[in-house]
């Protein structure tokens, strides 16, 4: 953002045509907004498991051990900060080289660039990764492996359009639709049944 508003005051002091400086003062408000980092009120309990990002749903599905995968398709105009779906230990952490497709793309959660961790909470577990896309070329992760996390805290974010795989317990009961519209810390994807919290805590 910095850079742009220098070359407004540059442009406005030396006189260059109006339009350059209302330019840069357009695209360093679009950075400003684009990085936005809002405050999220966290719903629900400690069995509830929040989204990790704004955006649209665009893939509901079982993997092979039958777990839940959600996918989330975050467009340039959504807020880019990611969260942690519930409290624990990040565990594992995984950042994978690849391709930059389209983010909408359903090859991109296994083709793009990636960062994927672990959240665990004595035996189970949640995975997400970030994703980069077509134009978001900088994946941040803000947490390393051994940290303790919380549920809705920030830990990273995803420069422009983007996308997020996350994998649940497959006897998690969602809460979402395909294509539905979620935010950040504020929606819950699903609710973990009652002895599963219970052999969290004991573990």
């Amino acid at each position: 953002m910095a850079p742009f508003l220098v070359l407004a005051a540059v442009s406005f002091t030396l006189k260059w045509p109006l339009w350059v400086g209302l330019l840069c003062l357009l695209l360093a408000g679009y950075v400003a907004y684009f990085f936005r980092n809002p405050y999220r009120q966290i719903p629900g309990d400690e069995r509830d498991l929040v989204s990790p990002a704004d955006g649209k749903i665009v893939h509901i599905g079982r993997d092979e051990q039958q777990r839940w995968v959600i996918s989330v398709f975050l467009n340039v105009f959504n807020v880019h900060i990611n969260r942690c779906p519930m409290q624990g230990t990040i565990s594992e952490m995984t950042y994978t080289e690849g391709k930059f497709l389209a983010a909408y793309d359903p090859r991109a959660s296994s083709e793009n660039e990636r960062n994927a961790i672990r959240i665990s909470q004595g035996e189970r577990y949640v995975d997400v990764t970030q994703i980069a896309g077509l134009i978001a070329r900088r994946i941040v992760c803000w947490k390393k492996k051994g940290d303790q996390v919380g549920r809705g805290e920030r830990y990273g974010l995803i420069r422009f359009g983007s996308r997020m795989d996350i994998n649940l317990p497959g006897d998690a009961v969602l809460n979402v639709a395909m294509g539905q519209k979620i935010r950040g810390g504020s929606d819950i994807l699903a609710r973990l049944p009652e002895h599963a919290h219970a052999e969290s805590l004991a573990s």
